[in-house]
């Protein structure tokens, strides 16, 4: 009796979601998450329960395709547009450098805002902060709490690069000198709970929760979490990696918070949750850190599958057909016209964009909108690549090709610790709404999403002499070469490759301002494009033309 009042209860409760306009939307994203750093995908060696509880009571996106770095990747999430197409496909933008995504484009949280959202970010940026025309409240953030730049040291908040240092933590336009100390995923989460807590239900939320974890930090101590969390983990031998456990442990935390919350506010059951990393990766020591992408090929800006195929999951009790493995082809500048169509915006407003509205794709498991995936195009490195259907072309590559390779061996020995996914903090939350799934079930969605390997001999790749081809539906590792015996689809692929790149805008990076050094803003970074430096007194400001 208790059971038929439970799913008695939860029909009506989806029931509401379905008829309420519009829907609660929430963003997590992990910073360089790798393809097997989560439970869901087939390691036994990190345990992610709450990050794995969503993504079994949801669906798990596994040909989510982003971009090989952070910067071009967040710029696609929020324009609905391919990098190329907005001049931020070359690397990141750093803290003194005077760009921005450009202003002329429209992004995700001013079309909410438009349907009547309230808009919050929490963490990371990293989309341009030398004016501050180009900070989170002057592009349809109602709030921010976090920093600007591309990475910081979690405990003191720092960020240290280009022979620059300098403290970046802020809410909204002040300084956070009182969070200094305190654990950057902690704040986030904190700051998710409270947003979520005070939230008007009578209105939609739009949440952005953009990590720290698991970007390493600065030089001197790159990867950072409280010391007793590391005991958990206790059975990695690698220390750095076993560090790293640590960090991903917090932000798994974080997410079973922020569900948690959700549901505690009454909001779950009118809610879209995606989570999602924003580029492959930091595997084997890339940037000092510590992640797998196992069994995948290459690392963070790459081209390869591991550097370009991210680790994501989408809940929502407005899914038709969830608890599986979704293998429909989806890019990250699909989620603009996504979510603004699940929202009730009209999608047809937004023209000249490269994503497709998928919702109703997800949702009743339907084709994909989208044959091809256009990874990147740019000529200051020489890479391009492209995936059209299950062909995958790539051309050059980054670094000489050092980090082309397999990094990190089968993490994959040992048990799966179910109990703690049934146990967690999200499994509990979503169990109320009566959307979790059974062991049996979560064990076969697991093996669906556990990618494996062909057995087949390697044909060997160099792309820095010859374009490469795969057929990365029955060659996800990209072991087997096969621009020589596929002549005929290595020029098709060739040949759309320079249609696109006819349509490829100039990337739109420049030379970092001496002038943004933080040492001469009080160690901070900000907004120094708004000051004039006294030619007199290199170190005191001028003039103020706006903070």
């Amino acid at each position: 009796m208790l059971l038929l009042y439970v799913m008695l209860a939860s029909a009506l409760a989806l029931c509401d979601a379905l008829v309420s306009n519009p829907p609660n939307i929430v963003l997590i994203i992990a910073d360089d998450l790798g393809w097997d750093d989560v439970g869901f995908h087939g390691s036994n060696e990190i345990w992610t329960p709450n990050i794995d509880a969503l993504a079994y009571a949801g669906v798990i996106l596994q040909h989510h395709y982003v971009a090989p770095i952070c910067t071009p990747s967040r710029a696609a999430l929020m324009t609905g547009k391919y990098p190329i197409h907005t001049g931020m496909q070359h690397g990141v933008i750093y803290g003194a450098e005077p760009r921005g995504l450009p202003l002329s484009e429209k992004i995700l949280p001013q079309y909410l805002k438009e349907l009547g959202y309230k808009t919050h970010l929490i963490g990371k940026w990293h989309l341009g902060s030398y004016k501050k025309e180009y900070l989170p409240r002057h592009r349809g953030f109602d709030s921010h709490t976090g920093f600007i730049t591309g990475k910081i040291d979690m405990y003191d908040h720092t960020n240290a690069e280009k022979g620059m240092w300098g403290f970046d933590f802020r809410r909204d336009s002040a300084v956070a000198h009182d969070l200094f100390g305190k654990y950057a995923t902690d704040i986030y989460t904190n700051e998710a709970v409270k947003v979520i807590r005070e939230h008007n239900g009578s209105v939609p939320l739009f949440l952005m929760v953009a990590h720290s974890a698991v970007h390493s930090g600065n030089p001197y101590e790159p990867i950072r979490a409280p010391e007793h969390v590391y005991d958990k983990f206790n059975h990695i031998k690698d220390r750095q990696r076993q560090k790293f456990a640590g960090v991903l442990w917090k932000l798994d935390e974080s997410v079973g918070k922020v569900v948690e919350a959700l549901q505690t506010n009454g909001l779950l059951h009118n809610s879209i949750i995606l989570f999602t990393t924003d580029n492959g990766g930091a595997a084997a020591g890339f940037n000092s850190n510590a992640a797998s992408n196992f069994p995948l090929r290459g690392v963070k800006n790459t081209l390869w599958e591991g550097g370009v195929r991210g680790v994501s999951a989408l809940f929502s009790p407005r899914l038709v057909s969830n608890s599986r493995v979704a293998t429909q082809q989806l890019h990250i500048s699909d989620w603009l016209p996504t979510l603004y169509g699940a929202a009730g915006g009209d999608v047809s407003i937004l023209s000249n964009i490269d994503g497709f509205n998928q919702w109703e794709t997800l949702s009743k498991d339907l084709k994909s909108k989208r044959s091809s995936v256009v990874h990147n195009i740019d000529e200051n490195w020489g890479i391009a690549a492209i995936t059209i259907d299950q062909w995958k072309l790539i051309s050059g590559t980054t670094y000489h090709g050092e980090w082309d390779g397999w990094h990190n061996s089968n993490r994959r020995d040992g048990e799966y610790k179910i109990d703690l996914i049934m146990q967690s903090t999200a499994a509990r939350a979503i169990a109320k709404l009566g959307l979790m799934p059974d062991k049996n079930k979560i064990m076969s969605i697991r093996d669906a999403a556990s990618v494996k390997c062909s057995n087949d001999s390697v044909i060997i790749c160099k792309p820095l002499e010859a374009p490469c081809l795969f057929n990365i539906k029955e060659d996800p590792c990209e072991l087997r070469n096969l621009a020589e015996s596929e002549p005929e689809i290595l020029h098709k692929m060739l040949t759309e490759l320079s249609e696109v790149n006819r349509t490829v805008v100039p990337p739109n990076n420049k030379p970092v301002d001496p002038h943004g050094d933080p040492k001469y803003w009080g160690q901070l970074y900000f907004n120094f494009g708004d000051f004039e430096l006294s030619n007199s007194n290199p170190t005191g400001i001028k003039s103020c033309n706006n903070s």
